[in-house]
């Protein structure tokens, strides 16, 4: 019987889980943090990202990371990591890596973004705790 391919719904509960899981000093400063589930990056993202295919970009964070907020410039939007499903599900298949630790390393990745970690930050941390 073949299997359905996992939905935005379980992408998302995958991503719950790992926010779940994230250490306390992480979880304990993260605050209001969307997680949305679209099945690409949208055409103004993939303009932005100058991207050669929407198959390029698993995940992204979009808010003023902490390092460079302040009380004094009160923001409106809410901060969000958008995960895309049809990239994710790609590089899953492509990998064969379990779809919850892609998950979980995209989200990951995402909310490093959120801390003010550079992509060098979070591949030195990556290398250092393998």
């Amino acid at each position: 019987m073949p299997q359905r391919a996992p939905s935005s719904a379980d992408i998302e509960a995958l991503a719950k889980r790992a926010l779940a899981d994230l250490p306390s000093r992480f979880k304990d400063r993260l605050g209001p943090v969307v997680i949305r589930v679209d099945e690409f990056p949208d055409a103004d993202t993939e303009a932005a990202m100058r991207l050669d295919s929407p198959f390029d970009l698993l995940g992204l964070y979009r808010g003023v990371a902490l390092p460079w907020k302040s009380v004094s410039d009160p923001r409106r939007d809410i901060d969000m990591i958008f995960l895309y499903r049809r990239p994710i599900l790609d590089y899953w298949c492509e990998s064969g890596e379990d779809l919850g630790h892609v998950v979980r390393h995209v989200v990951i990745h995402e909310i490093g973004h959120h801390f003010g970690f550079s992509d060098d930050d979070m591949e030195r941390i990556e290398r250092e705790s393998s």
